[in-house]
């Protein structure tokens, strides 16, 4: 039995992504119960404060998904109460979830990604502002995870209703060039690369309803190994250009004329049961126990200076290269 500090996983949360969330939470919940830890739920909601202070924890575990647990709210929260936390601090969170700024960033640190603008609610109608940028694209939410409100658009009354439907989960829309590709995720802790795996939606893209349904993931993704070494450095540049830390997902397309484009980067990637980073660990040779054991390891506290620096842990040696297979829906 592992004695030490007291765990609160913090699960559930006030955004659309409550159900996923808790599916999270459960399963790093039975696995440090598992290894003997000292944890404790936290059902996230208004009265956070007052539920951190009642249960008198040490460390925190984010399994939050989505508004107010992903965009650095939870960790300003727990920063100021002095509460150690795994994944990143509250200005890469921000960062990573708002995809206008990430994209920026990309361009500003000479990473590839597919050409976009934004439409803000209450301007000039969407097909006016779209002008000759083209079809297909893609409409996204500024600020969603999940793929949710992500609708590919082939023509101006597709992109009016696409525009429309990501209004109502924010005030402003990402439209960005749809891109001929695969889907390649990558996942790193701190900036190294864990494994990766490539989707294979049923849909022309990886939507809300494709990450639940129908999608093949294949692991390692079907790419030379050249190539891959070069997906994964992207991914290690762009988690880097955002300053992230922990576990972090990023979503790279692979064209076929051999470009690659930086999609977005998920700092509080799903670790539920049929996910797709428990699958990509798997691949590696590294189970959920383990990789919640290293997460918790790094938590720490960002703000108030960095004298402590960076830490990136090695869970395994296990880079992508394992043997490739077609497996199951579901991937996140």
């Amino acid at each position: 039995m592992r004695t030490g500090r007291r765990i609160g996983v913090l699960l559930g949360g006030l955004s659309s992504e409550r159900d996923l969330s808790l599916r999270t939470g459960e399963a790093v919940y039975a696995a440090l119960v598992e290894r003997g830890h000292d944890a404790v739920r936290i059902f996230v909601d208004r009265d956070l404060d007052l539920a951190l202070r009642a249960e008198r924890i040490e460390v925190a575990f984010l399994a939050l998904h989505g508004r107010y647990g992903e965009d650095g709210c939870v960790q300003g929260l727990l920063e100021l109460l002095g509460i150690p936390y795994t994944g990143s601090s509250v200005l890469s969170s921000a960062l990573a979830m708002d995809k206008l700024k990430a994209k920026e960033l990309f361009r500003l640190h000479n990473l590839p990604t597919p050409a976009y603008y934004v439409h803000r609610r209450g301007e000039q109608s969407a097909a006016e502002q779209h002008g000759s940028f083209g079809f297909p694209a893609v409409v996204k939410p500024r600020a969603e995870g999940s793929s949710l409100g992500v609708r590919l658009a082939e023509d101006a009354d597709e992109l009016e209703a696409a525009v429309e439907d990501a209004l109502r989960f924010d005030d402003d829309v990402l439209v960005e060039r749809f891109i001929e590709g695969a889907e390649v995720h990558v996942a790193l802790i701190g900036d190294r690369p864990l494994g990766a795996a490539e989707v294979v939606p049923e849909r022309a893209i990886f939507d809300y309803a494709a990450r639940h349904s129908g999608s093949s993931v294949f692991l390692p993704p079907r790419l030379s190994a050249e190539r891959l070494r070069g997906v994964c450095t992207l991914a290690e540049r762009a988690a880097r250009a955002l300053e992230c830390t922990g576990l972090v997902e990023v979503d790279v397309l692979v064209s076929e004329r051999g470009n690659e484009y930086l999609i977005e980067v998920d700092t509080q990637p799903s670790l539920a049961p049929h996910g797709l980073l428990p699958k990509i660990a798997r691949a590696a040779g590294v189970e959920l126990g383990a990789l919640v054991e290293t997460l918790l390891d790094d938590a720490q506290l960002h703000a108030g200076g960095r004298a402590g620096g960076r830490r990136s842990r090695r869970v395994d040696d296990g880079a992508p290269g394992v043997e490739r297979r077609a497996v199951g829906s579901e991937p996140h």
